[in-house]
């Protein structure tokens, strides 16, 4: 495997170019040698002048046209919406080449990106669709609470009909896996329920019992160290204290609330069951703040971090 990151810059109106910039600058020279930026030179060139700092970023930079860049910052654009789905497809096309070894998105904006003709709910379907692949899983790590996720960007009506027997073992696998992976021997999982107090036999709803249970049942049968359903009220908080290393979320909010209240700037989004590593920052194109230099980059240096551990192969549990 290459052990050559390549970062997306998402939206070239968001932010992403800002942070992208300055991980870049701070990396060490062995770090930023093994980096290839899918972008924009003249956008990438005017964040680097918004941050004020001098780095020749020429050559790091794998340079797609972007026909009047650089954009306007803050605006929502048709034109920087395709720029950002070409700059994925030229990195996964690297990336199934072994060219690099790991993708590290920016943010998208999902409104520019579908005003252009690029119909995805983000990126990890869109990841799906160009790499051929039959599932992903969005599971986002943080130091003390890892969730991944049954679905995503759908409704709470579509969520709940998504929750099968065989969709949630599915997800149970993938992250008991992905787990093993980065160094974990004997992965313990969580199961969230769906319905408050996981249906309280059947008065709440019965989904918890006829869908998540068997799936719970059908995983221990295959030796994984798995528990649930449990009421989602008290799963987190039972993780993030030591009991879980994983909890498997039923749909978006539910897994995405814990882990942006206890670690909004650090968590990392990574693309779990795909034929090439991906990781994230998991937060938006922040327009209100584009162009200004003030963007905070932890957590691109966050997404970097676990993407260098990807590709090292000897990931570790950090």
């Amino acid at each position: 495997m290459s052990t050559t990151i390549g970062i997306t810059i998402g939206d070239i109106c968001g932010v992403g170019p800002e942070i992208t910039v300055r991980a870049l600058n701070e990396m060490s020279e062995t770090d930023r040698a093994n980096t290839k930026i899918y972008g924009n030179l003249p956008t990438l060139e005017a964040a680097r002048d918004a941050l004020g700092i001098s780095l020749d970023l020429t050559p790091f930079v794998v340079d797609l046209p972007v026909e009047g860049a650089p954009l306007p910052w803050g605006h929502l654009s048709p034109v920087a919406g395709d720029a950002a789905f070409r700059f994925i497809e030229r990195a996964v096309r690297d990336a199934e080449a072994g060219k690099i070894g790991c993708i590290v998105t920016a943010p998208i904006n999902k409104e520019a990106l579908n005003l252009a003709g690029h119909h995805y709910d983000g990126h990890t379907g869109m990841l799906r669709t160009l790499t051929g692949s039959a599932a992903a899983y969005m599971l986002l790590a943080s130091e003390r609470l890892k969730v991944i996720h049954v679905s995503t960007h759908v409704s709470l009506q579509e969520a709940i009909r998504r929750a099968t027997t065989e969709r949630v073992l599915a997800t149970i696998r993938a992250g008991n896996a992905h787990l093993k992976r980065i160094g974990y021997d004997a992965p313990r999982i969580a199961v969230a329920g769906i319905n408050p107090h996981c249906g309280e036999n059947g008065l709440f709803g019965t989904e918890d019992d006829d869908q998540i249970g068997p799936a719970v049942v059908a995983a221990r049968s295959e030796g994984i160290d798995v528990h649930g359903p449990i009421s989602a009220d008290t799963v987190f908080h039972r993780a993030y204290t030591g009991s879980f290393d994983l909890v498997v979320a039923q749909y978006h909010d539910q897994g995405h609330i814990p882990i942006k209240l206890v670690a909004f700037d650090t968590a990392v989004n990574v693309s779990v069951d795909l034929p090439i590593d991906r990781t994230s920052v998991d937060h938006g194109t922040a327009f209100d703040i584009a162009g200004k230099g003030i963007a905070n980059h932890g957590n691109m240096n966050s997404a970097i971090a676990y993407a260098r551990k990807l590709v090292s192969g000897r990931p570790g549990k950090g």
